[in-house]
């Protein structure tokens, strides 16, 4: 058997993963982790940490497999460069793969805390169901691709015992990601048409607009509460001040320059992330 026998096989599966989204995952639960615990949670919760940022890896990983495997027929027209179309991986086999990496994620996760299997477990049903039903529902479909954002800061925040901050962290970033998804939508609305039935194509443009400015002056609104509960320093308030300008400026823009908004929000949730960094730590 040639040495590189199995290179066609193993580059298939490491696409199927998608081991850089895997990577950016665990780094997400890492960096919420220290945003809630700060350093010493860190260290004094070492093992939690590292065992929530494997699961991570794993949950990431079987939500790709999943979403290659429901998007195989598609992907042979507008992503056929990726390991089903191509060959290097079966349908079957992606689907088996899921499955195990949905399983050893919520095997592992009671190692961790209580709180930690019902956020994998309530993560796990948002996305098969997501995959299965909601994709093309439109606004159900962005609330389940918000809520798994948000999830993945309580997640960080469960292995440092740090949920009280991480609950509204992850509800800034839910509220974020909702904005985002749907100015996305409005940006996306022609090429669209005909694959799934998004918001602004059952309400209209202006008024899916209007929503997704709402998710976002709404992220604003709650950006004082960490401070204002003495869960983060005061070097939180003049870097989230920024994100919310950045926030605010999205709230305004989108409904002309729908591209411009989404990457803009994209900014503000940075920014945003940074502020809880710096008011954690410092």
């Amino acid at each position: 058997m040639p040495e590189n026998a199995f290179a066609p096989s193993l580059r298939g599966y490491i696409g199927l993963l998608r081991v850089g989204n895997c990577a950016m995952g665990a780094f997400g639960a890492l960096l919420a982790a220290l945003v809630c615990g700060g350093f010493d949670g860190l260290a004094d919760n070492a093992t939690n940490v590292l065992l929530s940022m494997l699961i991570v890896v794993l949950f990431t990983g079987a939500g790709n497999s999943l979403n290659d495997y429901y998007d195989r027929d598609t992907d042979k027209i507008a992503h056929h460069d990726r390991p089903i179309p191509k060959g290097l991986v079966k349908p079957k086999s992606a689907f088996v793969l899921s499955i195990v990496f949905f399983l050893l994620s919520f095997v592992l996760s009671p190692l961790v805390s209580v709180w930690s299997v019902a956020i994998v477990i309530t993560s796990i049903v948002v996305m098969i169901g997501y995959e299965v039903f909601l994709k093309a529902e439109g606004l159900a479909g962005n609330i389940a691709i918000s809520w798994l954002t948000g999830a993945l800061f309580l997640f960080g925040g469960a292995a440092v015992n740090g949920l009280e901050l991480a609950w509204i962290l992850a509800a800034l970033a839910f509220l974020a990601t909702l904005g985002r998804e749907l100015v996305k939508d409005i940006q996306d609305i022609e090429g669209d048409r005909g694959a799934r039935m998004t918001l602004p194509m059952r309400i209209g443009v202006r008024k899916a607009g209007a929503l997704a400015s709402i998710a976002f002056v709404g992220a604003v609104a709650l950006s004082p509460v960490p401070y204002v509960q003495d869960l983060l320093s005061v070097w939180y308030l003049p870097v989230v001040a920024v994100a919310d300008g950045i926030f605010i400026y999205c709230a305004l823009i989108n409904f002309g320059n729908p591209e411009r908004g989404q990457k803009v929000a994209k900014l503000a949730m940075i920014v945003a992330l940074l502020a809880f960094l710096i008011g954690g730590v410092f």
